[in-house]
């Protein structure tokens, strides 16, 4: 073999063999990427398939409620053999989310089969429908997490305006009156709420009129709405002023006490008749009203009283006025003996 023959066999050989390699590598790869676009294919199939079995279990359900359907045989059973077939095989999907679908698989069949029961006259009917539609309702969540969060848990979801789901449902058919008596919409989204996912803006506690009226003051803000004034607060100062002013007592004035000489007369008889044990403070205090009495109205008050009442005002009178002594002059005057109650 020649020289040149043997260069021109090794080029073609290396040739052939790059384009072996290069087939292989582009057949392995193209192998690798359809599988993994038949495992995408198979993860939406399973959302598609959750979604059929649903709208179906609804169309039952809202004939059993309206009496179309009477009969166990009209309800199918719930089969899902693409689920089946994703759980077999080893995949990329999150199996967490995966489990939690095959669970409510398994509930809509538990319950499609006691709905069955108790249409064929073995079970109360409406007790079976309410809990299947619980079960819908759970089953609906979940599938808006399969495909709109990535099988995501409530949890690790991420926070998500609740007209966002309102928009998802109507997308794919899920009315709002496919259950007679229930807002479908509304209960999807208070069940992820109530599962722990965040769903914005957050249900109302107020009505516009309480919000307001707790917030706003006509006095601080002129264009406050519905005009609401906060209470004014009570001063504690002013009340406890009235307080102590109520509790002082009231006191007697001396011209008070000229202008009744009828109490004055009536306490003096008192004052004589235990003039042997009255102690000091009380005698002071009985001369103190007898001088208080002014000379003018003291006989229209004696002319007023009883004749002995007047003897013993006299009496007392008498007995008030101190004893009067001779004196010698050239002795000098000797010291006044000082009676308890004596004016000087």
């Amino acid at each position: 073999m020649s020289d040149a023959t043997f260069q021109t066999f090794l080029t073609s050989g290396l040739f052939v063999l790059t384009a072996s390699i290069g087939y292989l590598a582009w057949s392995a790869w193209r192998w690798l990427d359809r599988a993994r676009d038949m495992e995408k294919a198979a993860l939406v199939g399973v959302g598609f398939e959750l979604r059929m079995n649903l709208m179906r279990m609804i169309r039952e359900l809202a004939g059993v409620a309206d009496g179309s359907i009477q009969s166990e045989i009209q309800l199918v059973p719930v089969v899902h053999p693409q689920l089946d077939g994703i759980l077999i095989r080893p995949n990329e999907a999150d199996r967490e989310s995966l489990t939690m679908m095959r669970g409510n698989y398994n509930e809509l069949d538990a319950h499609k089969k006691t709905l069955r029961a108790a249409l064929s006259g073995q079970g109360d009917v409406g007790a079976a429908a309410n809990v299947a539609v619980d079960a819908v309702i759970g089953s609906i969540a979940t599938l808006y997490l399969w495909e709109e969060h990535k099988g995501a848990s409530p949890k690790n979801a991420h926070s998500t305006r609740s007209w966002h789901v309102r928009d998802w449902m109507k997308a794919n058919d899920f009315r709002s009156d496919l259950l007679p008596g229930l807002h479908l919409r509304d209960a999807v989204v208070d069940r992820l709420r109530s599962l722990g996912m965040t769903l914005t803006p957050q249900p109302l506690t107020y009505t516009a009129s309480e919000f307001y009226a707790m917030q706003y003051d006509r006095k601080a803000d002129r264009n406050a709405p519905f005009w609401k004034r906060k209470p004014k607060p009570v001063p504690v100062i002013e009340e406890t002023e009235e307080a102590d002013a109520a509790a002082e007592p009231e006191m007697v004035t001396e011209p008070e006490m000229a202008a009744e000489p009828e109490t004055v007369a009536e306490s003096v008889p008192e004052v004589e008749s235990s003039s042997e044990t009255v102690e000091e403070p009380v005698e002071e205090a009985s001369f103190d009203a007898a001088d208080a009495v002014e000379p003018d109205t003291l006989p229209e008050a004696e002319q007023t009283l009883p004749e002995a009442e007047l003897e013993t005002v006299q009496e007392a009178s008498d007995a008030t006025q101190p004893e009067t002594v001779d004196v010698d002059p050239e002795s000098g005057p000797e010291p006044k003996s000082q009676t308890p109650g004596s004016v000087h």
